[in-house]
């Protein structure tokens, strides 16, 4: 089986346990083949689901029998702070984020926080300030890069 039409077959796999498939590989590492597979969802994933996954997957391509020859698989999340797309924003309203600004704002240009809200041109970020809790608005377009963070 080719390996686009692998791919192909493991996203839709994928997509109906409700992930998406992030990243796709088959390559050699340390001597031995190794496919790899990193999923995504909005909703945190954790040992125990990627463990589940794995087996799930593994059995599916058990099935499949799509390589011949002896291989390895490798199936990852995206983890705990992974990079989000700033255009894409509302699902993550709620969590716990980091912010890169491309212009400071009130003089920084990293601020981590709660995303508490989300709209076509600005987030509003809830940022502490001592202890206090205050409320930034960023224009999205001055966001270089975001991504989820542990608090």
């Amino acid at each position: 089986m080719e390996l686009e039409e692998l791919k192909n077959k493991l996203e839709a796999f994928i997509s109906e346990a409700g992930f998406t498939l992030s990243e796709f590989s088959y390559k050699k590492r340390s001597g031995e083949m190794v496919l790899s597979i990193v999923v995504d969802r909005v909703e945190p994933i954790d040992l125990d689901t990627i463990s589940a996954l794995s087996v799930s997957i593994s059995g599916y391509l058990d099935a499949l029998d799509p390589i011949e020859e002896g291989y390895t698989l490798d199936v990852s999340s995206l983890g705990a702070e992974k990079p989000l797309d700033k255009f894409h924003l509302s699902p993550y309203e709620g969590r716990y984020v980091n912010v890169h600004l491309f212009n400071p704002l009130n003089g920084e240009n990293i601020y981590e926080g709660t995303l508490k809200e989300v709209n076509s041109e600005d987030i509003i970020l809830t940022i502490k300030v001592k202890s206090k809790e205050k409320d930034l608005t960023m224009n999205i377009n001055n966001i270089s890069k975001i991504r989820l963070a542990v608090n």
